[in-house]
């Protein structure tokens, strides 16, 4: 906790040292030929700010988490075709958005935020105790904790995209917020459903 806790300080001393805001032109390491969009999705540009860079940098061991967690319902027998289907579903969004996360803040120079995945700090984050209930779990009693842990974690990814929305700056970075608020809310509702028939 003390580790994670500790993240947005070291992340706010890198950001003093290389954020660039948006109109200084010559942001090292762009090539910005005048139109701000001009790069493909994957290639951000300079400029963000604080809370671009917390956003893809505590949203990647969320994803990892919600990625974890599906493994392990994948793995399971006798769970309902539908919960694998949005087990899987989960797997196939959240794993490029990561890499996508990932490759923008290597080219915003700011470290990634290590193996955090496990660990019991809010936003929606399963503990320990909660990922080895789900790992002991079998067959339908597995299947309806899933459902309820992922709509807890769904939650919080939730919030914290909004939070991106409220004081983010950097377009891609945005994008995401919304396209996570979006699916993230039609798969909670489809767990819900979920829970209800099974």
């Amino acid at each position: 906790m003390a580790a994670f806790a500790a993240a947005p300080i070291a992340l706010a001393l890198v950001l003093a040292g290389c954020s660039g805001t948006g109109n200084d032109s010559g942001t090292p390491g762009t090539t910005q030929g005048g139109g701000s969009s001009a790069s493909p999705s994957v290639t951000v540009q300079g400029d963000f700010n604080m809370a671009d860079s917390m956003f893809a940098m505590m949203m990647i061991p969320h994803h990892e988490q919600a990625i974890e967690m599906s493994d392990v319902i994948l793995t399971k027998n006798d769970i309902d075709q539908r919960v694998l289907e949005l087990a899987q579903q989960v797997k196939d969004a959240q794993g490029p958005e990561i890499e996508l996360m990932q490759s923008w803040l290597d080219a915003w120079g700011v470290p990634s935020s290590g193996n955090m995945g496990g660990m019991d700090h809010g936003d929606g984050m399963m503990s320990q105790e909660d990922m080895g209930a789900l790992d002991a779990a079998d067959g339908p009693e597995a299947a309806r904790l899933f459902l309820e842990q992922m709509i807890m974690h769904h939650e919080g990814a939730i919030e914290m995209a909004q939070a991106e929305l409220e004081d983010g700056t950097n377009p891609d970075a945005l994008a995401l917020a919304q396209t996570i608020i979006d699916a993230q809310n039609a798969e909670i509702a489809t767990m819900q459903d979920l829970l209800t028939r099974i």
